[in-house]
């Protein structure tokens, strides 16, 4: 499907962008590509195929704890730019 330049226009509007005459060039020529691309997908048969939420089954990617030695204070500290005693200094954020 090709956009025409009021459509890209239409959608610039709607996205509160504003487009110089070369970007409404090139992403009218990206968004009708994308276009063609979806028409294509619309073409495959899937009367076959139950919907679903997720294409593959979900797995958990948390880990259990494990208890391990803490790094050295002076180690983790070696490169802060600011230290008090073995702590980061840091500017306060509260008023």
């Amino acid at each position: 499907m090709k956009l025409n330049r009021e459509e890209v226009l239409h959608i610039a509007r709607l996205a509160r962008l504003a487009l110089t005459e070369e970007e409404i060039s090139r992403l009218g020529e990206q968004l009708s590509n994308l276009l063609e691309n979806f028409e294509i997908l619309q073409q495959v048969d899937t009367t076959d195929v139950p919907p679903t939420a997720q294409s593959v089954d979900l797995q958990s990617v948390m880990r259990e704890d494990k208890v391990a030695p803490s790094l050295p204070a002076e180690d983790v500290l070696a490169n802060a730019p600011r230290r008090e005693a073995d702590f980061f200094r840091v500017r306060a954020v509260l008023e």
